[in-house]
């Protein structure tokens, strides 16, 4: 399996074995230039991808899944203008979705939260800043983060999240580490929408449904104007097409609340 600890002690094995053999025969230096930068190049990859499960591990997609459903999901709301028209559309359609929520948004978004609940769909921590340099705090950072942010929507919605999706779905093993404390269920997503960097609508609905298939999770923001117009066609895709739109705790059959 291709992960952090198996990458690191066959990168050591490779080290040390080549270390003694250098006692006796010549090795290039340039050897073990190449054996770290193959250490670095796949813990870059793998700590930038969540679906590699290459420092924890993420429900991503529900793989052989028998049922037509999906889960879309929607990161770093909530947003004053575009979540009340994401869960407009979401009623229209009789779909249901899961909502990362940023906790600093949460704190000003207090009726949305409550309405994301009040209409049948789950709520996620997304930390409480999403802040550019997540990546880069230490495991108790990370774990103030996401305690913040569990007890501003407590506060809100009287329980107790149990999912989070990591900021960017970057991982790293000090928000391992954050995790295994906070024992939170990692969500990933396997159909990456890209709504935050593209700008042609069409080009976003076609990259989301040429990958559909059954238990799939589709990531999204209801931070854009873009992703309305994206979602209201994703929808129609689905009903015409048979599938149901689940949140996340019904797709993989786990608690998103304690």
């Amino acid at each position: 399996m291709l992960n952090f600890k198996n990458i690191n002690v066959l990168t050591f094995i490779l080290f040390l074995g080549s270390l003694l053999f250098s006692l006796f025969f010549n090795i290039s230096i340039f050897f073990f230039i190449v054996l770290f930068l193959a250490w670095l190049t796949l813990t870059s990859i793998g700590s930038f991808n969540i679906g590699w499960n290459y420092h924890l591990k993420a429900f991503n997609s529900k793989k052989n899944h028998t049922k037509n459903q999906v889960a879309i999901t929607f990161d770093d709301g909530p947003n004053a203008e575009f979540t009340p028209q994401i869960l407009e559309l979401l009623k229209a359609h009789h779909a249901k979705a899961t909502f990362f929520c940023i906790g600093k948004h949460a704190e000003q978004q207090p009726e949305l939260v409550q309405q994301i609940i009040e209409e049948g769909h789950t709520i996620g921590n997304h930390t409480y800043t999403h802040s550019d340099f997540f990546d880069f705090y230490n495991k108790q950072n990370v774990i103030a983060e996401i305690k913040n942010t569990n007890t501003i929507i407590s506060s809100i919605i009287n329980k107790e999240m149990k999912l989070f999706r990591p900021p960017y779905g970057v991982t790293n093993p000090a928000i391992t580490k954050a995790l295994k404390h906070t024992k939170h269920h990692v969500i990933g997503w396997n159909i990456r929408s890209l709504d935050t960097v593209k700008k042609d609508e069409k080009k976003i609905l076609n990259r989301i449904t040429k990958n559909i298939k059954p238990g799939a999770v589709i990531l999204l923001h209801d931070s854009q104007e873009i992703t309305v117009r994206v979602l209201e066609q994703l929808l129609l895709f689905l009903q015409e097409n048979n599938y149901q739109s689940v949140t996340i705790d019904t797709l993989f059959n786990i608690e998103a609340y304690a």
